[in-house]
């Protein structure tokens, strides 16, 4: 064979190759890639709705009713402008406020003095519903970000009607 049909057959080959590279690399992603729901980075992790002990609307009794929001990424997020609302459109507002990355804060309903790890919402009444109801974390552009139900007919799709 002579050196020019070799460098011809191996220009060939590298040709080839190179062509099979590219289409591997434009073939679309599989289904499995496409089917994972998009994991926000900060979600409600926890709600307490019925507080511990007597309903009396106590201060204390307020703040033992509460939802934990939890940032899962390293890094801090901005949660300023974000919300807390219940179905009856009780809404809390944060504030200037930047949880760690890793870290949880709780939102209590009564009154409080904030702290790194706990936000007050500062009201003298409850404002989850022991029978059902759903916290919605919505983010600065209104968009709802995580949500928790609870106390729901999973049969019928109705709801308690004992409110607070």
């Amino acid at each position: 064979m002579s050196a020019s049909a070799f460098m011809g057959r191996r220009l060939a080959a590298a040709v080839l190759a190179a062509g099979a590279l590219v289409s591997v690399a434009a073939l679309p992603a599989s289904a499995d890639d496409h089917s994972r729901a998009p994991r926000h980075l900060v979600e409600i992790s926890a709600v307490q709705y019925n507080s511990p002990g007597p309903d009396d609307r106590s201060n204390r009794s307020l703040n033992r009713e509460w939802v934990e929001v939890t940032n899962t990424a390293r890094h801090a997020v901005n949660l300023e402008g974000w919300t807390l609302e219940d179905e009856d459109g009780h809404t809390y507002t944060f504030d200037d406020y930047r949880p760690a990355g890793r870290a949880t804060v709780r939102i209590h309903t009564g009154v409080g003095r904030d702290s790194r790890t706990d936000l007050y919402q500062d009201r003298r009444n409850y404002v989850w519903d022991n029978r059902s109801d759903t916290a919605t974390l919505r983010n600065d552009r209104g968009r709802s970000i995580d949500e928790v139900s609870w106390g729901y007919d999973r049969h019928h799709g109705d709801r308690g009607d004992n409110r607070r």
